[in-house]
């Protein structure tokens, strides 16, 4: 029922595009509108990619937490787009990522996390999973790349063999350095005010220091 849904929509965008146009990712994306969302269940997922595989385009697949989205999730991104033609997001749910980052994380509900990739252009499918790894969901799509990003080689992840075994690619990308959400969370949280700190009621709060005014600079012509 989900295949035929898909292909549907698609063969909606079809007809109405010249000559022998095909419908990708995502203009199908563009088609069903805001009342549909680019987040799939892995289920949607598997046809979806099955249906894109077909029309023989290139499948990439990528895969994190994605709390608190900064330019280093961006730019590697990006770099994965150029990969191939569809780029799949596999997005940790909210109690992955509690137990690969501890209780008082993620900052951001996997909803949210996934309602701010859907804006990024690059991004033409996501999918939420609850495994601490994404191997059983790389096990059912089988992607033609697997991009990964930060400082590893694909001989530190336990999904290289995995994707190699099917024939798969394993591209690890560049990133930007001092950006990540862990050290931008502690960033924040260093800066926030001490909630056991109240203030004595009747003291006004300081106005911060104005910085002295500059000494007076002589023009040529001798004036202040």
């Amino acid at each position: 029922a989900v295949a035929a849904d898909f292909a549907q929509a698609a063969a909606d965008v079809v007809v109405r595009l010249p000559g022998t146009s095909v419908c990708s990712a995502a203009t199908l994306a563009d088609h069903l509108g805001e009342t549909r969302s680019r987040s799939v269940s892995q289920a949607e997922l598997v046809d979806l990619v099955a249906g894109e595989r077909a029309a023989g385009r290139r499948i990439v697949f990528t895969n994190g937490c994605f709390d608190v989205l900064h330019r280093g999730h961006t730019t590697y991104l990006r770099q994965a787009k150029r990969l191939g033609d569809v780029l799949v997001v596999a997005l940790n749910s909210d109690d992955s990522v509690r137990r690969l980052k501890g209780s008082d994380r993620p900052v951001n509900t996997a909803e949210d996390r996934a309602g701010v990739l859907a804006e990024l252009s690059c991004v033409d499918v996501i999918t939420v999973f609850d495994t601490d790894t994404p191997i059983p969901l790389l096990e059912a799509v089988q992607p033609d790349v697997y991009a990964k990003g930060g400082d590893y080689t694909p001989e530190m992840l336990d999904e290289t063999d995995v994707v190699r075994a099917y024939g798969g690619e394993v591209s690890i990308l560049g990133y930007v350095p001092s950006q990540s959400t862990s050290s931008m969370v502690d960033r924040i949280r260093a800066s926030a005010p001490d909630p056991g700190f109240t203030r004595p009621a009747g003291t006004a709060t300081s106005a911060p220091a104005q910085p002295p005014a500059p000494a007076a600079t002589a023009d040529p012509d001798g004036s202040p």
